[in-house]
């Protein structure tokens, strides 16, 4: 029996992959906590699981809707990421006291992790969320990247331990990567103990009233999604995007996510399902389509199930992840600040047609995705990774003490 202990960010994006992973490691008898925001862990891990509480930063942790480009670049990492990490510090330091973990996964996005169990001498394992990481977007704007260097060493010195140097989002004791060379193209990744795993897809708490029976299956469905973080951002894009699918009513059926509630009150047809939200996987076995921001889950969830896609990116990650997509054949951008009904419209027939060839390159990619493994692969490179620690502390062992 081992012990993993999960320190993950407030993003709902980032726990899910995990949710998979650490089922299916208690499945193989090891025990498994949680490190994070309790209140809005315990939605996501279950009554059950064990959460070690950490704080949130006291500045925003949500970002103002409008902010994209460089200026949302700054802004998480300097009014979310690092004082994520400075906050969940003690936190993650609490946790591994109390339960020593034989290893710590750590998100990459939540630095504390990784930062606290290397200045405490566990062994981490970093969890990376997003192919764009390991296409390394910083590389041709090496005064970005310097700058992001700085906040991190500032970071190591504060939590973590001033002597070492490596970069703390690329665990040298391996990443798990919830992606495949199907999607990341021929990127060259960050060392050799990164694995690609693909999506870990896996059952997950989902909404129970869900109107399966308004689905109509003379007509070819269309999910909506901007995910939960964009709430506040795509009120003119959904209602664009009603609009369209209400033009197109006689061909496809819409299912359109509004977390935020931003339609309330729109002229939207009955036939077009608005909701909260919707049980994602459930969904995806039986849509045709989705047109989405470029979240890599949502992504690569949907092409997991061979679904193409209509791609809206908005900041981050997002314009590389559907870049990706593109250059895979599985999908079109548009531009989420201007795009129009008409246009999206458009996009949406495209992607539908079989001329195009998109849904044959999603059905490739997810073909590819399903072989890499996901929950039970990265399962299996954690068990490694803590199989080879235990050896390094085995007393007499000739590995004791290598890297």
């Amino acid at each position: 029996m081992t012990r993993f202990l999960f320190v993950v960010p407030p993003l709902v994006g980032h726990v899910n992959p995990l949710l998979g992973v650490a089922g299916e490691l208690r499945s193989r008898g090891h025990q498994v906590a949680w490190a994070g925001h309790a209140d809005r862990l315990r939605g996501l891990v279950g009554a059950e699981a064990t959460v070690f509480g950490c704080a949130l930063p006291g500045a925003a942790t949500s970002r103002p809707p409008k902010l994209a480009g460089p200026a949302a670049f700054r802004f998480l990492w300097e009014e979310f990421f690092v004082p994520l990490a400075e906050a969940m510090a003690p936190g993650v330091d609490a946790a591994i006291e109390a339960f020593a973990p034989d290893v710590v996964v750590a998100d990459q996005h939540a630095v504390a992790g990784a930062l606290v169990a290397e200045r405490r001498g566990v062994p981490y394992v970093t969890s990376c969320t997003t192919s764009a990481e390991l296409a390394d977007p910083l590389a041709a704007m090496p005064k970005v990247a310097a700058w992001v260097s700085g906040l991190l060493r500032g970071l190591r010195e504060r939590i973590g331990d001033p002597a070492r140097s490596t970069d703390p989002r690329f665990s040298p004791y391996g990443v798990v990567a919830f992606t495949g060379r199907a999607l990341l193209g021929a990127a060259r990744l960050p060392h050799s103990d990164v694995h690609l795993v693909g999506p870990a897809i896996a059952a997950r708490p989902a909404p129970a009233d869900f109107p399966w029976p308004a689905l109509d299956p003379r007509r070819r469905a269309v999910l909506v999604t901007l995910g939960t973080a964009n709430a506040d951002a795509g009120g003119r894009f959904l209602a664009e995007a009603v609009a369209a699918l209400r033009a197109a009513r006689h061909r496809v059926q819409g299912i359109v996510v509004d977390p935020g509630r931003t339609l309330a009150g729109a002229p939207v047809p009955p036939d077009v399902l608005v909701r909260p939200y919707v049980p994602q996987l459930e969904l995806l076995r039986r849509v045709s389509a989705v047109v989405c921001h470029g979240g890599h889950n949502t992504v690569c969830e949907s092409l997991w199930h061979g679904v193409p896609l209509v791609l809206a990116p908005i900041r981050d990650d997002q314009p590389i992840v559907a870049g990706q997509v593109v250059a895979a054949g599985a999908g079109v951008r548009v531009r989420f600040g201007r795009v129009d009904a008409e246009g999206l419209g458009a996009a949406i027939d495209a992607v539908l047609d079989p001329a195009g060839g998109h849904r044959a390159a999603a059905e490739a990619i997810g073909a590819s995705f399903r072989a890499a493994g996901g929950t039970s692969a990265a399962a299996d490179r954690l068990e490694e990774t803590a199989a080879r620690a235990a050896d390094r502390r085995r007393p007499g062992d000739v590995r004791a003490g290598t890297g």
